[in-house]
């Protein structure tokens, strides 16, 4: 299943379904269907939850001298 809000090349998993929780430990998910299992892994049953994605951080802006917009 891919989503047009994030971008079409968007592959399934754990992570970011509807039907896993992140386990306490925050490196495995815990599965309604499957029990406990890798975030990046995904089973058939995958739904997509676009609250649990996490944006790309912002790039950080180039410093620029005041020469330069001197003219």
């Amino acid at each position: 299943m891919k989503c047009a809000l994030f971008g079409k090349s968007i592959s399934p998993a754990c992570q970011y379904c509807e039907l896993g929780r992140l386990s306490a430990d925050g490196e495995t998910v815990l599965c309604v269907h499957r029990g406990v299992c890798p975030p990046y892994e995904s089973c058939h049953k995958f739904s997509y939850d676009p609250l649990k994605r996490i944006p790309k951080p912002a790039r950080a802006l180039e410093l620029y001298d005041t020469q330069e917009f001197s003219l």
